[in-house]
């Protein structure tokens, strides 16, 4: 057993990068808590591991006192017994292993390095996922449990969580799915690592699979807004005023963006060019609405947009999505008025006024979608 115990603890630092000397300690103090279960529990013992031989041996510690008052001291008479040359306050170490010992040692060894050896195991799957944070991983769906989808990701699994499903989504044991690693946490088992579908940060890393250009920085995701399951809005920029940002993310005849929407099972996604005036960037963002004027106040961080009668419920969307969605990627509040409810309304305070007509592209995709709009940038 002790040249196998020494011989399996240096594999293990080789393999698992644990050191010897740290799995001899957590041995040693094994064998201590075993000594103590089968031979009488005393705290004054301890337990020696000979790194060379793997030779152990159980002692019995005690204090020189003049009168020994607990377990843990040895009258100077009784030290003087086992050695002459003691003296008060020197520690006596009495050797008291059993010889049955072995067996009972060799089972809690082995129950310590098996602990270690899950522990390292741990470690490393928390070291590779806890470095992958906000990327995606490819999963295969293993089984699903109270509405918790546990996904086999190889070395250990994640939890995709039913606020991070996407309810339009059916999910099958044995599927392939892709998922956006939102946290890794430390647990007394493996590693817990959730991943979402309906995260923004799901859509980003799409593109930047799909779209080289923007993997390489010459397009610049600046903002995106999501209902997931239904419809995205994603703002996009190239500082270089010879490449189209919104077409590059298209692709030829859509090829780009129709790989991603199939991934989010036929979710809709808006491209839009981002500008710098928040004029144009709201027009852009309600399009396919035709947008008149837009009236900004700093201030406020507001702006009222005015779009022709026969456009409003356009600019609005069903259910209101449309400029619930154009506000979250502004990041700025939004009231839509019809040009026959603007004339009507008596303005007052400073304000920018702005006519943006024929501004939003036509390369941009839209929707047709709330009747209040929502500021809160997921």
């Amino acid at each position: 057993m002790k040249n196998e115990l020494l011989e399996a603890i240096y594999q293990i630092e080789r393999d698992k990068g644990i050191k010897a000397e740290t799995l001899l300690e957590s041995v040693e103090a094994a064998l201590i808590t075993a000594y103590k279960k089968n031979f009488g529990n005393r705290q004054n013992v301890k337990v020696e591991i000979d790194s060379s031989t793997g030779d152990f041996r159980v002692y019995e510690v005690y204090t020189v006192v003049s009168e020994a008052a607990s377990e843990e001291e040895i009258t100077h008479e009784d030290a003087r017994d086992i050695d002459p040359n003691y003296i008060l306050g020197d520690v006596v170490e009495k050797e008291v292993t059993p010889r049955n010992f072995g067996r009972i040692a060799a089972l809690a060894a082995k129950q310590v390095v098996v602990q270690r050896i899950r522990e390292a195991e741990r470690n490393v799957i928390f070291d590779e996922f806890i470095n992958r944070e906000s990327e995606i991983v490819t999963g295969i769906i293993q089984r699903i449990s109270k509405g918790v989808i546990y996904i086999d990701l190889g070395k250990t699994e994640a939890l995709l969580l039913p606020s991070e499903q996407i309810p339009t989504e059916t999910y099958k044991p044995g599927d392939r799915i892709k998922t956006y690693i939102t946290e890794v946490k430390k647990t007394s088992k493996n590693p817990q690592i959730l991943v979402s579908r309906t995260h923004t940060g799901l859509i980003k890393r799409l593109f930047e699979l799909e779209v080289p250009e923007i993997h390489d920085g010459i397009v610049e995701i600046k903002s995106i807004s999501r209902e997931a399951g239904s419809r995205t809005k994603i703002a996009v920029y190239a500082q270089d005023e010879n490449i189209d940002p919104v077409g590059a993310c298209v692709g030829q005849k859509g090829s780009r963006v129709q790989s991603i929407v199939s991934e989010l099972s036929g979710e809709k996604i808006d491209i839009i060019e981002w500008n710098s005036d928040p004029a144009i960037f709201i027009t852009h963002a309600l399009s396919p609405s035709k947008v008149e004027q837009v009236i900004v106040v700093e201030d406020h961080h507001a702006a009222t947009v005015v779009v022709p009668d026969y456009q409003l419920s356009l600019a609005i969307g069903r259910e209101g999505q449309n400029a619930r969605l154009a506000a979250k990627l502004t990041n700025w509040k939004i009231d839509i008025k019809s040009t026959t409810q603007y004339n009507n309304l008596t303005q007052g305070g400073a304000v920018r006024q702005e006519s943006v007509e024929e501004q939003a592209p036509e390369e941009t995709q839209t929707a047709e979608l709330i009747e209040e709009s929502a500021t809160e940038e997921e």
